[in-house]
């Protein structure tokens, strides 16, 4: 009996996680971070100017480093709505913000997870919620 409870409460929670459009993760070595629907990581680029909703990553940096777009945000209670935007970048694509940083997903992460571009040129970041943006 406690075992079909445990089966029951376990695929609720999938239920509910997979509702969310923005997620956040953990691991042991990049601590917090954001993710999306299907639990890949989200970036920041530390040369994308904050609060101006602007991206500076174009033609072959946007195929490595794909600018996340969802039409509809939906976020767990850890997170706050009201920090994501959408920009329009300059070659007319929708991207999502972050407290004004325009978010990234890595071509080089295979897995829901992943964190491969953790640090990549010292430039790219995984979205910390509680920490976006203060490394400068």
């Amino acid at each position: 009996m406690l075992f079909a409870f445990f089966i029951l409460s376990v695929s609720a929670m999938a239920e509910i996680q997979d509702m969310y459009t923005i997620n956040v993760s953990e691991s042991k070595f990049a601590g917090q971070f954001m993710v999306n629907q299907s639990g890949y990581t989200l970036y920041y680029f530390s040369d994308d100017a904050q609060g101006k909703g602007g991206s500076t990553c174009y033609e072959d940096c946007a195929k490595t480093w794909i600018p996340f777009y969802t039409e509809t945000v939906s976020v767990p209670d850890s997170l706050r709505s009201v920090d994501f935007a959408t920009i329009t970048r300059t070659d007319g694509s929708k991207q999502i913000t972050f407290r004004g940083w325009p978010l990234y997903l890595y071509s080089g992460d295979t897995g829901a997870g992943d964190t491969y571009g953790s640090g990549k040129k010292g430039q790219w970041h995984v979205a910390d919620p509680s920490s976006i943006g203060q490394l400068f």
